[in-house]
């Protein structure tokens, strides 16, 4: 939704049926008090995204906590981030999930850190041994990266999957497949591979957080624009309409999950 000021975005969302937004939390106090208003009165819940940035895991953690009490004050459903870096030792990298949980536990905003690929969750391998470093870290499960990263549909590492979603906190739904983090357009024949293991995972994570008494689970369709998503050579045109997948893949799981 580049581009379009937050008031457009916010009626466009609520139109759509959406009960939320995920969306970074401005650095500007007003844009921030604005955004606070827009969704409340829209009756919308807010998922503060961040990104923890730095050249080391203290520098990480630092940027974590800024970022957390910029969000902390519009008392969002809970933050989602992208945490650490695939470059880091697990040792630097634990720094920055320490910092996070030492704010959980002062401010009460719970934190889901995301599978993404340039991130200490980029891969199952790196996933498990913060697992092992850190066994109460919730996740957000974004598989589509390590469908990207481990080229395959994680068809050999049913296991770590299972460990992962028995983590999960929140969703992102996104498709992915062995050459990228994003098939062209998850409503295409050529893809209904992917699309189904995939939502055979989703299932998986409503399942397992209903056996773990959770009332609730957040699922944020995230088909992202260029370059995330083709474009035609030479125009920059992109293949298909990112805002039609979305609406699209939040309809195709209410009808498809057995919630």
């Amino acid at each position: 939704m580049e581009g379009l000021p937050t008031a457009e975005k916010v009626r466009r969302i609520k139109e759509a049926g959406f009960d939320g937004a995920e969306t970074g939390i401005p650095a500007d106090a007003k844009e921030r008090r604005e955004l606070g208003t827009l969704l409340k009165e829209a009756g919308l819940m807010l998922v503060a995204q961040q990104y923890s940035v730095g050249a080391d895991g203290a520098a990480h953690a630092r940027s974590f906590e800024e970022q957390y009490r910029r969000a902390a004050e519009l008392r969002p459903s809970f933050v989602n981030s992208h945490t650490g870096r695939d470059i880091f030792p697990m040792a630097q990298n634990v720094l920055v999930f320490a910092a996070a949980a030492k704010l959980e536990k002062e401010l009460g905003i719970v934190v889901a850190h995301e599978v993404h690929r340039g991130r200490v969750t980029f891969s199952t391998t790196t996933t498990m041994a913060l697992i092992d470093a850190v066994p109460d870290v919730r996740l957000t499960a974004d598989f589509s990266h390590w469908c990207c990263v481990h080229e395959s549909l994680l068809e050999d590492q049913a296991d770590s999957v299972k460990r992962a979603i028995a983590r999960t906190y929140h969703v992102h739904a996104r498709v992915g497949h062995a050459e990228s983090p994003q098939v062209t357009d998850p409503r295409a024949n050529e893809w209904h591979k992917e699309l189904d293991a995939h939502l055979a995972w989703w299932q998986a994570i409503v399942d397992a957080r209903k056996a773990a008494g959770a009332e609730t689970l957040t699922i944020c369709p995230e088909f992202g624009p260029p370059n995330y998503m083709t474009t035609l050579p030479g125009t920059g045109k992109p293949v298909a309409d990112q805002w039609a997948i979305n609406c699209w893949v939040k309809d195709f799981l209410k009808e498809r999950l057995v919630l």
